[in-house]
Parts: C-alpha cells; sequence; structure tokens
C-alpha cells in the first residue's frame, strides 16, 4: 500500500485489485458463500450476492429459507441457490453451513436475515465454528461479542456497533464515552483501544458512516465521499457484498475493507450526478459497479 496521508484518509492512489490470471479457470477468483435473507429481507441477500459478483469474484451461492432463494432465483440468473425448509435459519441449519463451507474462500452472513431467537443462535454458532475468512453484518452482527469471531470483517453503522459492545460487556461509561464523541479520529481511537482483543484475532471493523473508519490491529484509515442519499435500505448490503468480494480473491482483509468502503462511496456519488439528486436506489448501485 502506498503512502498514506498523515490523517490516514484513502485516496484512490491506495486502491489495491485483486490480480486476474490470463489463465485463470473456474474458481480460481474466489467463491462466496452467502448466509442471508428472511421472508421479510429477501431484498438485501440478492443485493449483497450480486455485489459480490460485479466486485469480479467467480461465483456466489446464497443459502436462503426456500422462498427467499426462489426471489433470488427470479431475480437474478447469476446467483445460485440453496433452499432450506422453514421461514428463517434456525441452529439445525448450520450442518448445512457447514459442509457448504468445506468449497468456499468466504461466507457472508446478516443480510436481511431477521432477528428471530433461533436465528440469532444460528449466526453467533456459524460465526464461532466457521474459522475460514468472513464478512459479517447487519443482524449478524448483534447476535455475537467480541469473543466469537476471528479472521472477520464486521460492517456495523454506529447502532450495530452499540449492540457488539453491549454484546462483549464493555463496561456503560466506556459504551457513552464512544457515542458521545462527535470527533470521529477520536472516536476511532476509543474504538480500537475498546475492541483491540477483537482486532487482534485477525479482524477488522469497517464502520458505516459519512465517513467510514477501518480498522485494523494496528492501523486506522478513514473513507470520505458518498452522499445523503446512501441512507437508503440496501446500500450497506452492497457495502457487504463488496467486501466479501474481494476478499474472496484476495485473502486480505484490510484491503477488502479499504476496495469496498471507497468504491461503494464512489459509487453513490456518480449516482447523484446522474439521477440529479436523491432518487437513486442500492440496486442502481450494484448497476454501477460494473462501470468503475
Amino acid at each position: 500500500m502506498k503512502k498514506i496521508s498523515k490523517m490516514g484518509f484513502i485516496t484512490k492512489s491506495q486502491l489495491r485489485l485483486p490480480e486476474r490470471k490470463p489463465d485463470s479457470h473456474k474458481g480460481d477468483n474466489g467463491l462466496v458463500l452467502s448466509v442471508a435473507g428472511s421472508e421479510d429481507f429477501a431484498g438485501a441477500a440478492a443485493l449483497a450476492g450480486l455485489a459480490a459478483l460485479r466486485s469480479g469474484c467467480d461465483l456466489v451461492k446464497v443459502i436462503a429459507p426456500e422462498k427467499v432463494a426462489w426471489a433470488i432465483n427470479a431475480y437474478s440468473p447469476d446467483l445460485v441457490t440453496i433452499k432450506l425448509k422453514g421461514k428463517h435459519f434456525k441452529a439445525s441449519h448450520f450442518g448445512i453451513i457447514e459442509k457448504s463451507m468445506e468449497k468456499f474462500d468466504v461466507l457472508l452472513i446478516g443480510n436481511g436475515i431477521g432477528l428471530k431467537k433461533d436465528t440469532m443462535r444460528f449466526c453467533k454458532k456459524t460465526i464461532k465454528s466457521i474459522k475460514k475468512l468472513k464478512v459479517i453484518d447487519a443482524d449478524a452482527i448483534k447476535s455475537i461479542s467480541m469473543h466469537d469471531a476471528e479472521n472477520s470483517i464486521i460492517t456495523p453503522h454506529s447502532k450495530e456497533l452499540e449492540h457488539f459492545l453491549i454484546n462483549s460487556k464493555i463496561e456503560k461509561n466506556i459504551i457513552k464515552k464512544v457515542f458521545l464523541e462527535k470527533n470521529f479520529f477520536f472516536k476511532a481511537k476509543l474504538i480500537k483501544k475498546t475492541t483491540q482483543k477483537f482486532l487482534n484475532k485477525n479482524n477488522v471493523i469497517l464502520l458505516k458512516g459519512k465517513v467510514d473508519v477501518i480498522i485494523s490491529k494496528d492501523k486506522i484509515f478513514y473513507i470520505r465521499g458518498g452522499n445523503a442519499g446512501m441512507t437508503k435500505g440496501g446500500t450497506g448490503d452492497v457495502l457487504a457484498g463488496l467486501c466479501a468480494g474481494f476478499l474472496a480473491q484476495s485473502k486480505d482483509l484490510l484491503q477488502s475493507a479499504i476496495n469496498a468502503s471507497y468504491f461503494n462511496k464512489k459509487i453513490g456519488e456518480i449516482l447523484l450526478k446522474k439521477k440529479k439528486g436523491f432518487t437513486y436506489l442500492a440496486s442502481d448501485m450494484v448497476e454501477e459497479i460494473k462501470r468503475l
């Protein structure tokens, strides 16, 4: 990675995209297994899966409740699905995930998965048990503590990070101090200090916001850009999918988080100009990835 500004802001010169060999075969450029969706949130799984594909990885397979999986198949022929019986994930589904992950490079979990108690238990068990590279997003973040994950990128917004810290039994006064801090440089340092044990287990935090903050074991980076149109539902799913797709190709947690954050914000900027306002959707963002 090239030299970064003293303030830690990432620019285009610090991006490092995965290399693709001319003679590569199917599967050489990364395979993502997405565990996502519930009957209330089928779109989240589709957006995340398509964003992962657009990043350049070879295959995304989505494991989802059967009605969700059929909806995904109807939406896009590019996403392969495994259809589970029932309306939501439950602990008994873990064996299917464990077996499927033998052939995949990255587990993407949480997009639209919901907050059913059985689903939360399933997420926690899956994240603790799967040792391969992971991207953990949305409600799956609310199911775990700092002790449950390794080799992961977690992609919380502020409220999801708060849940994560509460689950980790961080003292209330420390959590309050983190979220009352308005200066994002100081806030990032507080988060890093508070989550150091988690970061030491080869984890990266990508905190979404007006300025994205990326925190690793040793470093903190900041990504500026984007706009208020990115508060729309689904934009976070696109970000998580980009993280997973880049990670499947490069196996580099920190660089994948940087690439995903930078491109996600850049896409938002391009669409704001194209649509002449905040009318763009998360699905527009997926389509725009191919033009970057």
